[in-house]
């Protein structure tokens, strides 16, 4: 009786320390199988180890967004080779938007903007978003929205109302209620006051101004901090007079100026005038430097920026700049604190072999100042092949993609996947040049077979366990089996309509570090009468 996951023992867990697949930092995700042949006869070999190819899969169908047909997700117990689908109707999102009078409530006469964000129900980190602006029509609202659990929060066209926020779960064909009130503007809470330089003067340039509790959420809407006066009033919901303080959250409107961010702690009492001094900050620097890889080439096309604290007690982030065919930049930032340095971020483009690298840098107040060449450290070579699951030969022609899941201690989180620059060769071998982190690889076959995925830690290259290159153990593709189906309505509006062109994406939904965690086994789309086709893993 081979193993499954809950059958791991300590020599799976040593072999995989050997493979370079686990070790040096908490919590690593290691390998339970390499190839189906390690599984029991019913079970595949997936990214958490042996499992039951039917169970745990999830399908979201998204039917056509632009009828207002959104993405329903449903969990299939048993996946046949002969897979029909039954969506319901269109969920919808419904209420009513009241304001409160001195006597009464009425619907709200003006326009809103509502705004949902949030995941799915069933498939964890595949985000949902929706956003609409509309008059209430008599107060009621009607929204069709995707499955999910959101948050949801109503801005009023009128800045004096203050945000509502809300959270809602919304299943499939469900019309979810969700009402708003929004209070009587004579009880709200106003905080007035003006936006000024280190002198008193108002600022050369147009700022916004929101109050937001102690967990920085908002508690009023943004307003204009007019250039010519500086002026501003925000209104807070009655509940605000309560606290002892409340944070003004000051910002340009535009993030080409070259003014700071600040936040500032406030007492909430309207009798107050508020002066927020933006504080020493200083003049623009033209900031320059170089750009090369450990070789003392020029990287090109590297994305480049700084931020950091400022004087006056402000957070400053530079517009980002591309380095040219010399590896050369220029960019215009404000001089860092006095106490403080910036952070300089050079992100190489996406192939290159020189890595995502930071420097602390000092900004002096001066009208232009070099840095010393910034020399990237490698990204890690990651090596490996893959096998064909009937007889072990080369898997050639296999795209391979990294997608980063997480970020490791001391390190961002990278900020895209990335394909290899080619598919596998007839060996069967691949390589990435990745930066440190997490990362989930999927392995997608031309032929009919299905997608395969593994997890893959990349150290950073002054790890102590690190040479330059993480070469991976082989692995082996599995079979597949092709499914087949129809996707159709079967509600009491779309009953017995065929959904074509509708969007499909199988998933198997496990734990993986103790994390309900999403692994795509397939995603294609429906022909014109409803019907889709796709190869799924099977033993």
């Amino acid at each position: 009786m081979r193993q499954s996951p809950s059958r791991f023992t300590t020599s799976v867990l040593l072999a995989a320390l050997v493979t370079g697949c686990a070790g040096g930092y908490d919590n690593d995700t290691f390998i339970g199988c390499r190839s189906d042949s390690e599984c029991d006869e019913d079970e595949v070999c997936f990214i958490d180890g042996c499992g039951n190819p039917g169970k745990d899969i999830v399908v979201e169908v998204v039917p056509n967004p632009k009828a207002g047909q959104h993405a329903q997700d449903f969990r299939v117990d048993d996946l046949r080779s002969q897979q029909n689908i039954e969506l319901l109707d269109p969920a919808s999102l419904q209420g009513q938007v009241l304001v409160q009078g001195t006597s009464s409530t009425s619907g709200y006469p003006a326009s809103v903007t509502l705004r949902m964000t949030g995941e799915s129900l069933l498939i964890p980190g595949v985000m949902r978003y929706h956003e609409s602006t509309f008059v209430p029509q008599n107060g009621g609202y009607s929204l069709p929205v995707a499955s999910g659990r959101y948050s949801v929060t109503l801005l009023a066209t009128n800045s004096e109302q203050p945000p509502l926020t809300s959270t809602r779960d919304v299943q499939p064909g469900r019309a979810v209620s969700l009402d708003f009130l929004l209070p009587d503007t004579s009880r709200l809470v106003r905080l007035s006051g003006k936006v000024v330089d280190q002198k008193g003067n108002p600022m050369d340039v147009d700022m916004e101004v929101q109050a937001l509790d102690d967990q920085l959420r908002p508690l009023s809407q943004r307003v204009l901090a007019t250039r010519l006066a500086g002026m501003f009033t925000l209104a807070l919901p009655p509940a605000a007079a309560l606290r002892d303080t409340v944070i003004l959250q000051v910002l340009p409107t535009s993030a080409a100026s070259l003014v700071p961010q600040k936040l500032f702690t406030v007492s909430p009492r309207p009798d107050l005038q508020q002066t927020l001094s933006m504080g020493d900050y200083g003049e623009p620097v033209r900031f320059q430097g170089r750009v090369l890889d450990r070789a003392g080439q020029p990287v090109p096309q590297a994305t480049v920026y700084l931020a950091g604290g400022v004087g006056g007690g402000g957070q400053y982030r530079s517009q980002t700049v591309l380095t040219d065919d010399k590896g050369d930049f220029e960019l215009l930032t404000l001089p860092s604190g006095s106490s403080s340095s910036m952070t300089l971020s050079v992100i190489p483009p996406s192939g290159s072999s020189a890595g995502y690298t930071q420097r602390y840098v000092s900004v002096p107040r001066v009208s232009v100042t070099q840095t010393p060449d910034v020399v990237c450290q490698e990204r890690m070579k990651v090596r490996g092949s893959l096998l064909k699951p009937s007889d072990s030969r080369p898997a050639a022609g296999v795209r391979v993609v990294a997608e980063p899941i997480e970020a490791l201690p001391g390190w961002p989180r990278p900020a895209v996947s990335v394909e290899a620059p080619r598919p596998t060769d007839e060996n069967g071998n691949f390589e990435l040049a990745l930066d440190p982190g997490r990362y989930r690889f999927d392995f997608i076959p031309t032929e009919d077979l299905p997608i395969v995925s593994r997890i893959v830690l990349v150290r950073p290259e002054e790890d102590a366990l690190s040479t330059g290159t993480l070469e991976l153990t082989p692995f082996t593709l599995s079979k597949g089996r092709r499914v087949t189906g129809r996707i159709s309505f079967n509600g009491e509006r779309l009953a017995r309509s065929s959904a074509p062109y509708a969007s499909i994406r199988f998933f198997r939904v496990v734990e993986v570090e103790g994390k309900p965690s999403p692994l795509l086994l397939a995603q294609t789309l429906t022909d014109q009468n409803g019907n889709y086709s796709t190869t799924l893993p099977a033993r």
